[in-house]
Formats: structure tokens, sequence, C-alpha cells
């Protein structure tokens, strides 16, 4: 294995311990000492990857962060059609298999998360995710069923840890009610809107 697949590797087992503390004591309870003895490193290897613990968690809202502005930037260059916006759901949900302990941890650290800066960023990225599953013109209802595809999706992967079945299962219940909402807030009949280059003036 090569110097920077060693590196990479370590700075994957961080994170990972990193998170796994912050879920269970809390972020603002854990400290990087606990991280480097739980990982069995000394403190200055640790500092050689991350330097502070707010570094570790903007290193994993970047690692979620990546596919996410991908599908931004994919959804950016097609029709605002119906099927676009069930495609973009469903590649969100794909986007998120990955990141339930992240999840899990902003949603149990929220105080710390609204001071970090990857809140904002978070925030930001949701809030351009919903601008493009909606329609500038539409009914607030409408709207509102837009967010809550993007916030159940979220929400539950928490609320189905209780309940029986198959995981993969639970997911595609998911996915299937927050596509219903995104069905719901496009009627077939309403025209998709045009991309702003094509918006141009009649003469």
């Amino acid at each position: 294995m090569s110097t920077q697949a060693r590196r990479g590797n370590t700075r994957q087992r961080i994170q990972d311990v990193a998170l796994e503390l912050f879920s269970e004591q809390g972020y603002d309870k854990t400290s990087l000492r606990e991280i480097a003895e739980k990982l069995e490193v000394t403190k200055a290897a640790l500092y050689y990857h991350f330097k502070t613990k707010e570094d570790i968690v903007i290193g994993l809202f970047q690692d979620l962060g990546r596919p996410i502005d991908e599908l931004i930037a994919w959804a950016d260059e097609q029709p605002r059609t119906l099927e676009t916006k069930q495609e973009l759901i469903r590649r969100y949900s794909e986007s998120l298999r990955s990141a339930e302990r992240l999840f899990r941890f902003m949603q149990e650290n929220q105080a710390a998360v609204r001071d970090l800066s990857i809140g904002e960023h978070f925030k930001s990225r949701m809030l351009t995710l919903f601008e493009l599953l909606r329609e500038p013109d539409s009914e607030l209802t409408d709207q509102v069923r837009c967010i809550t595809a993007l916030f159940s999706m979220h929400a539950g992967m928490f609320a189905m840890q209780n309940l029986e079945g198959d995981p993969e299962e639970k997911r595609k219940a998911i996915l299937e009610v927050a596509t219903e909402l995104v069905t719901a807030a496009n009627p077939p009949n309403r025209r998709p809107a045009r991309p702003d280059s094509a918006q141009t003036a009649s003469p």
C-alpha cells in the first residue's frame, strides 16, 4: 500500500472513530485525546491529519457534500420535468446511504452544528435542492411537499430504526414516500420551467 493510501486510510479511521464518539457522548463532551486513545495513536499522529474537532467534522461534511454537489450540478443541466425531479430524489437517496451516522450526529448535536461553519454549508445545499424540486410559481402547499420530501428522507433514517424489517426495504419505503410528495407537488398538466438561458423575451 502506498504512503498516500495509508494516510488516506488513517484519516478515514479518525473520522469514523470521532463520529462514533461524537454520536455516543456528544460533540462538546468528546476530546481529541479521547479520539486518539480510542484509535490507539498519539495526539501528534492525530494532529498530522486534523488540528481540531471542527476540522474532523468539516472533513466529514465535505465527504458527504461531494456527491450532493455533483447531484446539484447534474440537475442544473436537466430540464425541469417531473421525471428529472423524481430522479433527483432517487439519486439523493443513494447519496445518503453512507451518511446515516453523520445525520445521527447532526440530530443529536444540533446546538454544536449551528455553531460550526458546516451548518450553513449544509443548509445552503438543502435550499438548492429545494429550489430544484419546486416550481417558481407553485402553490405554498406544493412547496411544503418539496421541502418535506427532502427532510422526510433524513427523518426517516431515524424513525425507521425502531421498526422491524430489512434496511434496504426501509430505504425503498422512505424513497417511495418522498417520490410521492414530489410527484404530488408537480402535477402532469403543469408546464415545466425552461432553463434560465432559454427564458428569453419574445420580440
